[in-house]
């Protein structure tokens, strides 16, 4: 399927090195690591750049954290002309800070204001925003190997009109947000999935591949059902074959010995409606580096993964995701059966191996050009 290509440049783009930035009179109390809900406290400041069409881009601003102002037709209200990223910076235990491969999440960013209409923007450019303002707010990042400093760039149409029209005038912000574990039941604790082909979370042709907010509402209220059924997550399906394309908001990753009695990892391929996630692509990209099994991307069906576990040819299944990084799944909800995927019997060896090796790399462990250094 073809994919958008992204301009090497924006001709009209803000500078990095024109920020202005406006500091706080008094910083607020860190919060503790270990009580922190994900997504509900956020730092002292953020990040925010405005762009009409007459004008085009203004001068970036790191400013005291604040609430917006819009216009009650703002565009992004009424038809969703608005996306968002996920990124994290990452204490060291050298006390550095470091970005995990930001230039994925600034490519995605810019592939999805393409979609919706929004204006491009060099992704360089973007990214040393962020850096400088991950660094203002420094004291942020948890002091721990079990938080991080979440980034949430946004970008957000703001034409102040009802008619469903290209915006002419728009704005990114960014936010911080220190946080813990994403997951309730824990750090690395396997998660319950509930499969039900009739909820759809994207199509061929849709947006399923961009980051746009009306991907993520529009699953809520499957989302519900699953947990009014006593599994934590929804596991998406698609088309009559019911091919397993996401978990929840993660992508989703297959170990097990395939029809072919290969050692096999397995994960739904980039076909439009899969969102091209940084740590999915970074677990195809390690465990390739491996070469200690076959690495594939390419679909599977749930009754293709149905007979798998009847045979016991599934060793792991598990959801990858920034938030989660890597998270087991131990059960899944299907057509009135619980399928019990064999943690026990293989102890997530992949999965923790997996989790291991990319934590650390973004906590400064082991060296990798994977990781950029803020501070």
């Amino acid at each position: 399927m073809e994919t958008t290509k992204l301009p090497q440049t924006a001709a009209d783009t803000f500078k990095a090195s024109e920020l202005d930035i406006e500091l706080v009179q008094s910083v607020a109390e860190k919060p503790d690591v270990k009580h922190l809900t994900f997504g509900t406290v956020f730092t002292d400041h953020m990040l925010m750049i405005q762009w009409t069409l007459a004008g085009g881009w203004e001068r970036p601003r790191i400013q005291p954290l604040q609430n917006l102002s819009l216009h009650p037709a703002t565009s992004a209200l009424h038809y969703s002309v608005e996306l968002f990223e996920g990124l994290k910076a990452y204490r060291g235990v050298d006390n550095k800070i470091r970005l995990f491969r930001p230039m994925l999440n600034m490519d995605r960013m810019l592939r999805s204001a393409i979609r919706v209409a929004l204006p491009a923007f060099d992704r360089a450019e973007l990214l040393e925003c962020i850096k400088k303002l991950v660094e203002v707010d420094k004291e942020w990042v948890p002091y721990s190997t079990e938080g991080s400093l979440y980034i949430r760039p946004t970008f957000i149409g703001t034409e102040p009109s009802l008619g469903l029209k290209k915006s002419t005038t728009a704005m990114l912000f960014v936010i911080l947000s220190p946080v813990g574990p994403y997951f309730s039941t824990g750090m690395f604790n396997a998660v319950s999935l509930w499969a039900n082909p009739e909820y759809v979370r994207a199509w061929r042709g849709g947006t399923g591949d961009c980051k746009l907010g009306g991907n993520y509402g529009a699953s809520l209220y499957a989302q519900s059902q699953a947990q009014n059924v006593g599994c934590q997550q929804v596991l998406w399906l698609y088309e009559d074959d019911e091919k397993i394309t996401e978990a929840g908001t993660m992508n989703l990753f297959l170990y097990w010995i395939n029809e072919q009695g290969e050692e096999e990892l397995v994960t739904a391929p980039l076909d439009g409606i899969i969102l091209p996630g940084v740590t999915r692509q970074s677990i195809v990209d390690l465990t390739r580096e491996w070469k200690k099994f076959k690495v594939e991307e390419r679909p599977v069906t749930m009754a293709q993964l149905v007979k798998g576990l009847k045979e016991n040819r599934v060793k792991e299944l598990f959801g990858s995701g920034t938030a989660c990084v890597v998270c087991p799944v131990g059960r899944i909800l299907y057509k009135g059966e619980n399928l019990q995927i064999p943690v026990l019997e293989n102890g997530h060896k992949l999965a923790k191996q997996l989790m291991e090796s990319l934590t650390d790399i973004q906590y400064g462990r082991k060296a990798s050009d994977w990781t950029c250094q803020v501070a």
